[in-house]
């Protein structure tokens, strides 16, 4: 069986509650979540899938976890392993930094030796700019609780079949 960790930072519980939700689609045990706050590069090392969760904070920053974490990232050998991302965002509020820390984290991930899977569409939100788009697709799901929060749970369902897929669960 296919072990998937999923790693998130949260500041306010909304991210952790979409780790639970995502956590619950894939059902049978097949995540583990992980606390950024108390996790270390070692419980990266048992999962080849890895779904890594960060809400955007303040002004285009990491969650106060996570930017805690960022460089101990670089003791984590990353090479072979498929990462999916989600973040939490105001698109409305922050129009011009919308999911930004998806986009840090991705960035320096895949500079690690990861392959993103689980990119996710930009169509239905409304937003200036974002570190989280590349080739017009955020690199993974973009949750916004503040102003989107009727289509959370629609979009976790089609991003775990996508992920499903391919992670080959």
């Amino acid at each position: 069986m296919t072990k998937i960790g999923l790693f998130f930072g949260t500041q306010t519980g909304n991210t952790e509650a979409i780790a639970e939700a995502i956590q619950a689609e894939f059902g049978g045990g097949t995540v583990t979540l992980h606390d950024i706050a108390s996790a270390t590069p070692d419980d990266f090392a048992e999962y080849s899938h890895l779904i890594i969760g960060c809400p955007t904070w303040n002004i285009g920053e990491l969650q106060a976890d996570w930017e805690g974490f960022y460089d101990e990232l670089d003791n984590i050998d990353f090479s072979g392993k498929q990462v999916a991302y989600f973040g939490a965002g105001d698109q409305v509020g922050y129009a011009d930094n919308f999911q930004d820390a998806m986009g840090i984290l991705a960035e320096k991930i895949t500079a690690l030796g990861a392959t993103t899977v689980g990119q996710w569409p930009t169509e239905g939100y409304d937003f200036n700019d974002s570190k989280a788009v590349q080739n017009g697709k955020f690199v993974g799901l973009a949750i916004d609780e503040d102003n989107q929060p009727e289509l959370t749970e629609s979009r976790i369902k089609a991003w775990v079949a996508r992920l499903k897929s391919a992670f080959g669960v």
